[in-house]
C-alpha cells in the first residue's frame, strides 16, 4: 500500500515536472525542472527494484548532464526573444513532425502485447542463483544487444564530433600558440636572479603612467606655473 502511494506520489510529481519543462519561458528554470524530473524518476526506478538504473540516473544525467546543460544555458547569451521570432513561419513543418512522431507512438503502443508470464516475471524481478539486478544488466547489454550497444555508442560519438565541427569558428585576432616558433628559440631567453619583494623599478622594468596617474602631475606642472607667474 505504502509502495503504491509512494509510486502515484512520485509519478504525479515527475509528469508536472516533465511539463514544466516544456512550457517553462526561462531556460533556466526549465533545466532545474528536468533535474526534477530525473529524481522522480530515479524514484520510481527504486521502487521497481531497479537500483542501478536509479544510480546511473542519478550519477550520469543530474550530476553530469543536466548539469553542463544548466550551465551552458547560463553562459550562452541567447537572445530568444528573437529566436521565437521565427516561430510562426516553421510552426507548419513543427506540427508535421508532432504528427509523424505522435502516429510512430500510437503504431508502437496499439502493437504492445503482455507476455503470457507477465504476474510471475511481477512477482519475482530479482534474477535467480544469486544474480543481482546489476550482473543481469550487464549479461544482458554486453551478450544480446553488444553490436546495437557499439552502434549507439558510435552514434553519439558522431553525433558529439558534429556539434564540435558546426561550433567551431575562426576568430579574427585570436592568438594562438607557435609552438615551432617558441622551439626555434635559442638564446634569447635569459635568467635572472631578482630578490624578494623587488619592485619594477629596481629590476629595471619600467611601465607606461595610468591615466589616473597623470592628472596629479599635470595639475602640479600647473600649480607651479602659476606661483612663477604670480612670483615674477
Amino acid at each position: 500500500m505504502i509502495a503504491a502511494i509512494a509510486f502515484y506520489v512520485f509519478a504525479a510529481i515527475l509528469i508536472a515536472s516533465a511539463v514544466m519543462v516544456v512550457t517553462s519561458r526561462n531556460p533556466v528554470h526549465s533545466v532545474l525542472f528536468l533535474i526534477l524530473a530525473f529524481f522522480n524518476a530515479a524514484v520510481l526506478f527504486l521502487i521497481a527494484g531497479a537500483e542501478f538504473l536509479a544510480l546511473i540516473l542519478v550519477i550520469v544525467y543530474v550530476g553530469a548532464v543536466a548539469v553542463l546543460f544548466l550551465f551552458v544555458v547560463m553562459m550562452l547569451d541567447v537572445d530568444f526573444a528573437q529566436l521565437r521570432e521565427g516561430f510562426q513561419r516553421y510552426a507548419p513543418i513543427g506540427f508535421v513532425v508532432g504528427g509523424i512522431l505522435l502516429a510512430e507512438l500510437l503504431l508502437v503502443v496499439g502493437a504492445w502485447s503482455f507476455a503470457d508470464q507477465v504476474e510471475e516475471l511481477r512477482l519475482a524481478p530479482m534474477p535467480g542463483d544469486g544474480v543481482t539486478n546489476t550482473e543481469a544488466l550487464g549479461r544482458i547489454l554486453y551478450t544480446d544487444y553488444i553490436y546495437l550497444f557499439q552502434a549507439a555508442g558510435m552514434v553519439l560519438l558522431v553525433a558529439m564530433i558534429g556539434a564540435i565541427v558546426l561550433t567551431h569558428r575562426q576568430r579574427a585576432g585570436t592568438r594562438r600558440q607557435n609552438i615551432q616558433a617558441q622551439l626555434a628559440r635559442s638564446g634569447s631567453v635569459s635568467l635572472r636572479s631578482v630578490p624578494v619583494g623587488a619592485g619594477l623599478r629596481e629590476i629595471g622594468i619600467e611601465r607606461p603612467p595610468l591615466p589616473e596617474e597623470e592628472k596629479p602631475a599635470i595639475a602640479h606642472a600647473a600649480d607651479h606655473g602659476h606661483g612663477h607667474g604670480g612670483h615674477h
